[in-house]
């Protein structure tokens, strides 16, 4: 299966079962014969995946380098991103080479800012492993490290020149993050399709149907990035359930709470909101929790609600004084509602319950 995604950098999303051991082969045909590629990837990534994709590059005739920094999101801040510029300056990369991100969202979002940012920009390539970032955080050019302060607060927008999305990869995923992914992809029923989640909630054994339902995601977001590549406007709604979510996260230390977790709470009470100020369709949050529990995804935090609502205080989604709401008229059908920040604490007020 292929995409072609038409944003400011045109570029392919393969999606093939055993397509690791090709990315030499797909590499070649847009950079050329010796060119380097620096592996940026993470230490529980490195044991599984790292030799092969090196052999598999190496084959096709580049340089291979790689470094591996602590697998976490504690790892998703500049410190790191320092460590990977310095062995991308003794490696002596240039302009002229490419780094490849191998790994989760956090490896991608982190190997994308690097490439951003080292020598004012170099190409970079996508080889997302997990769930989430096949499905939402490898395609769209969304790259950035966390502060103190929040999630995603530096980064830049630089889209990659190729996607490679092996599902095979998701076999070594412990159903722990397995879910975790599960809680993006009901995020894209939930502001784009109501047929996607439809079919998540009948299917009995969603990883027969992988493919499938990685490419409808993968299409979805491919759709709105191409409409609004710098998150200007449409591109908000694939925010749902981030507001809260992020607090969360950042509540949470970003240890213990994973983010597509946190954002399946954030996705319910977000549905609360909007039933209760009329925006939403009766039932809505329910439906959003039974199939977040199916796939094994909590619907509640036990956090005070005042706590979750002061901790969205750096929401990127934020205008001065105002926050901008992703809310869903039913499931399938997403809008965004500009609302003052001094009201949210009110108008969340029964939503985490």
């Amino acid at each position: 299966m292929e995409l072609t995604v038409n944003t400011s950098k045109r570029y392919t999303i393969r999606i093939e079962r055993g397509a690791l051991d090709q990315l030499g082969a797909y590499c070649a045909s847009l950079f050329a014969p010796g060119k380097k590629a620096v592996v940026i990837t993470d230490t529980h990534v490195a044991p599984l995946y790292l030799e092969r994709v090196s052999t598999s590059l190496r084959n096709a005739g580049f340089d291979v380098t790689s470094c591996a920094f602590p697998a976490g999101e504690p790892s998703k801040r500049l410190s790191t991103i320092e460590g990977i510029y310095g062995h991308m300056a003794q490696a002596h990369i240039t302009r002229s080479d490419f780094a490849v991100a191998l790994g989760g969202g956090v490896t991608g979002d982190m190997a994308g800012f690097a490439a951003a940012s080292y020598l004012r920009g170099i190409p970079f390539v996508q080889v997302p492993t997990t769930l989430l970032s096949q499905v939402d955080s490898s395609v769209g050019g969304k790259t950035g490290v966390d502060l103190p302060q929040g999630k995603n607060l530096v980064g830049a927008f630089w889209q990659p020149s190729f996607v490679l999305i092996d599902p095979d990869t998701l076999n070594t995923l412990s159903p722990h993050f397995f879910a975790d992914g599960m809680g993006e992809v009901i995020k894209y029923g939930c502001i784009k399709s109501r047929a996607l989640f439809d079919l998540l909630i009948e299917t009995e054994d969603i990883t027969s149907i992988m493919e499938d339902v990685i490419y409808r995601c993968v299409d979805i977001k491919r759709d709105v990035v191409e409409r609004d590549e710098f998150d200007t406007g449409e591109r908000a709604l694939l925010n749902f359930g981030h507001t809260f979510g992020h607090a969360l996260e950042k509540l949470h230390q970003y240890q213990g709470l994973s983010h597509g977790a946190a954002v399946g709470i954030g996705m319910v009470m977000m549905a609360r909101l909007g039933e209760k100020a009329g925006f939403t369709a009766p039932g809505t949050a329910d439906k959003i929790a039974a199939a977040l529990e199916k796939y094994h995804l909590p619907v509640h935090s036990d956090l005070p609600l005042s706590q979750i609502v002061e901790a969205t205080a750096s929401d990127k989604k934020s205008t001065g004084s105002s926050i901008n709401l992703v809310l869903l008229k039913d499931i399938g059908e997403s809008f965004v509602h500009k609302v003052a920040r001094s009201d949210l604490a009110a108008l969340a007020e029964g939503c985490n319950e």
